[in-house]
């Protein structure tokens, strides 16, 4: 789609051998990035990139080599349609489709967009199915494009090892490779970018601790491999728990695990804690005669201010954690300023402690 003709509405088409999608996001926030990730993580025809910094998302184009660039419009220190302006004007990437993302549908922006060089206008987020129909569509377009350039196969080959390589790391990098959760490195940094976007907005981050209960007597009693089963048990019901796109669930070390959540209260967090916590009870692993497996969770909520830093929360969780274990272990102990208090959780029974 080309000049200034509005965009109009495709067929999904279905995924081709012949047309695999490298998609890659510029735009600031992370938690976009991360809502456009899940939206295509289950297509095998679309391999997505993304970058936070639109200063380097030229030099991020020329590397990765994308099918398509979705294109945030508003970003720190630079224009949008300056950056579409960038991309034509590079030889590397003059012909690489370009889908606008905006929070307005103003046919005035969209004006601008097309005429800066766009191929597409999406208001954001948009529609999962839509979007995957835009980004094959374009993607078809820009391949019977450059296959007619004798640096095509090149391209490919190219493009299939880029792909091989990053899976790759991604595997070693963000995701835990017992639990299939994200891992620490992964935690840090998103946990970091939002607690920049919590202080640049004033809105609340929570933090969620949670420590499977005497962990260490459970390998000791039944070994390692069921250690290991225990805990990709776990995971998945605090994968289960983290359903919005923007909250993160992490192994942060061992048999411990941390969940991120967004603009959410102290209650709202709490209540998450507690549908973990029974989660876990309701997979009624035996644990001998000392009952079944059960977790504690410590829960943190804080509006970052001036000054604050990320682990400002995490060790509140933590010592929301410490306090849930010593009163017994088996449920939620959400933290204050002023005072760490026992959420209502059954207060851990000595049958499950």
């Amino acid at each position: 789609m080309t000049g200034h003709h509005a965009p109009v509405a495709y067929t999904t088409p279905p995924p081709a051998d012949n047309y695999m999608s490298l998609v890659l996001l510029v735009d600031d926030q992370v938690m976009i990035c991360e809502a456009v990730r899940r939206m295509l993580a289950n297509q095998p025809d679309i391999d997505f990139h993304y970058c936070t910094d639109p200063l380097q998302a030229l030099g991020v184009a020329e590397r990765v080599k994308p099918t398509v660039i979705l294109q945030d419009l508003v970003m720190p220190g630079i224009d949008g349609m300056e950056l579409v302006r960038h991309y034509r004007a590079n030889e590397h990437t003059h012909s690489v489709p370009v889908i606008v993302l905006s929070t307005k549908d103003d046919p005035v922006i969209k004006g601008e967009a097309f005429q800066a060089g766009a191929n597409d206008y999406l208001v954001k987020l948009p529609d999962r199915i839509e979007l995957i129909a835009r980004i094959r569509y374009h993607t078809r377009a820009y391949l019977d494009h450059v296959q007619r350039d004798e640096a095509y196969r090149a391209l490919r080959e190219s493009q299939r090892q880029l792909m091989s390589v990053n899976l790759e790391l991604e595997r070693l990098t963000r995701i835990d490779g017992l639990t299939g959760l994200g891992n620490r490195r992964y935690f840090d940094e998103y946990l970091a970018a939002e607690w920049k976007r919590g202080l640049r907005n004033q809105s609340a981050v929570s933090v969620l601790m949670v420590d499977v209960d005497h962990f260490k007597l459970y390998n000791d009693a039944h070994g390692h491999l069921a250690g290991d089963d225990v805990l990709k048990q776990v995971s998945q019901v605090l994968q289960s728990g983290a359903t919005r796109s923007t909250d993160l669930a992490a192994r942060y070390g061992g048999e411990e695990f941390v969940i991120v959540l967004i603009d959410v209260s102290l209650a709202g967090a709490s209540v998450v804690a507690e549908r973990i916590v029974q989660g876990v009870r309701d997979l009624a692993i035996p644990r001998g005669s000392a009952g079944r497996v059960t977790v504690s969770v410590g829960v943190a909520t804080m509006v970052p201010l001036e000054g604050s830093e990320p682990d400002d929360i995490v060790a509140a969780a933590d010592l929301a954690l410490f306090r849930a274990k010593a009163s017994g272990r088996n449920l939620v102990v959400l933290h204050e300023p002023t005072v760490d208090f026992v959420a209502k959780s059954g207060a851990g029974s000595n049958a499950d402690a």
